[in-house]
């Protein structure tokens, strides 16, 4: 089974450097609700830094949804009562 993990990296142009990435905890069951999360947080972060500071800084936000492999443990098996 396959779930996608958001990670958000916040750049700026200004140092030509970013942060250290920041991989949200929620997983997604698809690429496209990764994504739309994605640019939801992107907007909210944006707002958060404020005008000022984007413009100073030259700041940009980018993001991936990066695929994980879930391993599912095996089901136990159903032990059969035996009849008497």
């Amino acid at each position: 089974m396959k779930v996608f993990a958001l990670v958000l990296y916040i750049c700026s142009g200004a140092a030509n450097s970013c942060l250290q990435p920041f991989i949200f905890e929620d997983q997604f069951d698809s690429v496209y609700n990764c994504m739309i999360k994605g640019y939801e947080e992107s907007k909210e972060k944006m707002v958060e830094i404020g005008s000022d500071d984007v413009n100073k800084y030259n700041i940009y936000i980018k993001f991936d949804c990066i695929p994980q492999e879930i391993i599912l443990p095996k089901k136990k098996p159903v032990r059969e009562e035996q009849i008497i």
